[in-house]
């Protein structure tokens, strides 16, 4: 009886392990794509991103699998041959029909989000850009993608996406079992703020402690896995990179006009030896100068670099009017912003810069103090010397990086605020895993609502554990069995005593 007992219980064991085994093993991946194109306002960057199919509707399993940035200048810069736009975009597109499997490309949904450049040039010329969309919305049409929309976004929701992305990927939106208790010893906000900067605009995004009433246009509600968010954003048009310095030049040729010699001005945030030529006309056509025009004498500038970070700063500091506050606090030009709280997450143009400035390396945030100093040191670099040390940068790019450095530090400590205490908390980020950060895959992630309002609902235990909690709870019961048997039915092999 007992060799027979035995030899059923092993049986049972295999029988179980086998179904363990079986019920385990890896299915063929189901992988579905999507494809968001940044139609920012220097250039154009193609996304494609893939998730399993089977956990659509889970947090952190999307990810980037190709990038692919478009030839040439934003579609925003076609405003004089609108029919070139959507052509310009044709690389990328057969790019992303090489990544994707042909026979997933029907399926695939294909958006494009145009930003601040073309939100200046509906401003400007709006039968221009509505061309501009037309054309690349005939283009995204002829791929055998399933095209789902060309449309110019808000700042406010190119603020909102760039924060759904960054807590999307860090996992910030739903925990469970030991992660969400650990998650809530932590002493760190819930969510990271974003802050973003682009070429014409700039956001800030993030979960205040407390949020007034006085400024209603500047939050945001989101429902996500069951949790309710309240967001504090603004995008400040004309405030990007690029505009901002187009700004700082218009008024700095305006405030020196009567004394400008030869049509020459001196310019504290270029290196000292650098030399640029701009058209009078150009300066002031666009909506963030278009405001300070003036009748000049000459119809060019020609700047000569003088690298001088402190008078830099100061000069870039008068873009920020921080005299009018309506609000019980505010950034600037009278901006409602509640106290900041939390990390923020600073992406595109703010980590490109602080990363060419080698600030980006070290693991721990790097001290407000060095960073200007580091700042302050490359803006005093003659320029014929930054130009051998860095003849792989474009000469207009390189140029900039000095007004570019001295921009975010005076964005980040004279516009928002930051200090010496709570810089820290600011993460340059260019990469959560293998997905730049940005505002594209929150834009992907709302439109095909991959992020539920409600948290799904999810049986205790994966099929995994079952199986192996049914293998483990069988093994107890047959040796409980066993031992019962034996404990009251003892063969004679095993009784003691017998006479």
């Amino acid at each position: 009886i007992l060799l027979i007992l035995g030899f059923l219980s092993t049986l049972a064991v295999i029988a179980l392990i086998a179904v363990a085994v079986t019920q385990n093993k890896p299915l063929p991946k189901n992988i579905k794509y999507g494809i968001v194109l940044d139609a920012g306002s220097s250039h154009t960057n193609l996304y494609v991103y893939e998730w399993p199919a089977e956990k659509e509707n889970d947090t952190g399993v999307v990810q980037q699998v190709e990038v692919c940035k478009v030839e040439g200048p934003g579609i925003s810069g076609y405003s004089h041959a609108t029919e070139m736009a959507g052509p310009s975009l044709a690389q990328c597109l057969q790019q992303a029909e090489a990544a994707i499997p042909s026979k997933q490309h029907q399926e695939t949904p294909v958006y494009l989000g145009a930003t601040a450049g073309m939100r200046l040039l509906s401003l400007e010329n709006k039968n221009a850009a509505d061309k501009v969309l037309s054309s690349v919305e005939k283009m995204l049409r002829s791929t055998p993608f399933n095209f789902q929309g060309a449309r110019i976004i808000s700042g406010q929701e190119e603020g909102a996406y760039g924060w759904i992305t960054i807590n999307y990927l860090l996992g910030n939106f739903k925990q469970s079992g030991w992660t969400k208790l650990l998650h809530s010893l932590k002493s760190i906000s819930e969510t990271s703020g974003a802050l973003d900067l682009g070429g014409a605009s700039t956001q800030i995004t993030f979960v205040p402690n407390e949020l007034s009433s006085e400024s209603p246009e500047n939050v945001l509600n989101f429902r996500l896995y069951g949790k309710d968010y309240l967001v504090y954003t603004h995008s400040f048009l004309c405030y990007g990179k690029d505009q901002a310095l187009q700004q700082k030049l218009a008024r700095d040729v305006q405030a020196s006009i009567s004394t400008v010699e030869n049509s020459s001005l001196l310019d504290p945030c270029f290196h000292q030896g650098y030399q640029r030529t701009i058209n009078i006309s150009d300066l002031f056509k666009n909506p963030c100068t278009s405001d300070k025009k003036k009748q000049f004498p000459f119809s060019q500038l020609y700047i000569q670099g003088e690298g001088d970070y402190q008078k830099c700063r100061r000069n870039i500091q008068k873009l920020f009017n921080k005299t009018d506050c309506p609000y019980s606090s505010c950034s600037f030009n009278g901006i409602y912003l509640p106290s900041l709280q939390g990390d923020f997450g600073a992406f595109s143009a703010f980590y490109f810069v602080m990363n060419f400035l080698n600030l980006t390396r070290e693991q721990s945030p790097i001290a407000l103090d060095k960073v200007a100093s580091t700042i302050e040191s490359f803006c005093a670099r003659p320029w014929h010397e930054v130009k051998t040390a860095y003849h792989q940068i474009k000469e207009k790019y390189l140029s900039e990086y000095c007004f570019s450095g001295a921009y975010i530090l005076s964005l980040l400590e004279n516009g928002y605020e930051f200090t010496e205490k709570n810089w820290q908390r600011i993460h340059f980020l260019g990469k959560i895993g293998s997905s730049d950060a940005g505002w594209t895959l929150g834009y992907m992630l709302n439109l095909t609502n991959m992020i539920p309002a409600e948290e799904p609902a999810v049986p205790p235990l994966s099929h995994g554990s079952y199986v192996g909690l049914m293998v483990l709870s069988s093994l107890v019961l047959v040796s409980v069995l066993l031992f019962a048997w034996l404990l009251f039915h003892k063969p004679k092999c095993l009784q003691k005593g017998i006479v």
